[in-house]
């Protein structure tokens, strides 16, 4: 269907996902080029954030107007965490460095701006202004896992990052939070549907912002 609001919302940044695509962040991830270090820096900076993108998720569990969408937020809440647990431990291991000392390194800018976002939006919003908010995080990964994988990577620690997005697991994921957001977007006002295009397309400039933080092993300039 053309009139879905995912078509709608994916309209507003299909420029900007190509700038994503083109990242040499992204691109390092397939020829192999990008230094362990930097992708250090990501995955510490993405276990920061997934702690508050999990609050983000518990909040939109909270507003949700049906029990499905309220157990479906609140399980992947839950999951955001076991994924900064397990894979993000997994991922440190290989790279050299404990969860323990991740968890000790500063939040970057990108970083600390994208997750202040978010919680505004979640808290300050409604339920499907929410949904649009957090949106990108699930749905771009899902596109940059599935536009990667026919590459695939030379460097194992970053085949295995790639697999994960691209698997089926997560895309029904994604195609579940994507139901949800037609759903809303369906029975919202026009305001309401602009504030959420709004959120949308500012979470996903957040996306490019945070891997090119990551690129440049972004800290506090004062």
């Amino acid at each position: 269907m053309a009139d879905r609001t995912r078509d709608l919302l994916w309209s507003d940044v299909d420029t900007l996902y190509g700038a994503i695509l083109a990242h040499p962040f992204v691109t390092g991830l397939t020829d192999g080029s990008l230094p362990h270090e930097t992708f250090r820096h990501y995955i510490v900076q993405d276990a920061h954030y997934l702690r508050g993108y999990a609050t983000a998720l518990a909040v939109c569990a909270a507003k949700a107007p049906t029990d499905d969408d309220t157990l479906m937020f609140a399980e992947h809440a839950a999951g955001a965490i076991a994924a900064e647990r397990e894979l993000h431990a997994d991922l440190l291991g290989a790279l050299g460095l404990t969860s323990e000392q991740a968890r000790e390194l500063p939040v970057a800018p990108a970083t600390r701006a994208y997750v202040s976002y978010l919680l505004a939006a979640a808290y300050g919003g409604s339920y499907a202004e929410g949904v649009a908010a957090v949106l990108p995080c699930y749905w771009i990964y899902g596109r940059v896992g599935e536009h990667l994988v026919g590459a695939g990577s030379p460097d194992p620690v970053y085949q295995r990052w790639i697999d994960m997005y691209a698997g089926e697991e997560y895309h029904a994921v994604v195609e579940a939070v994507l139901d949800a957001t037609d759903r809303v977007g369906a029975a919202a006002s026009t305001a309401e549907l602009a504030r959420m295009r709004e959120h949308f397309t500012t979470t996903s400039r957040y996306e490019w912002m945070f891997w090119d933080g990551a690129y440049r092993r972004e800290t506090w300039p004062v």
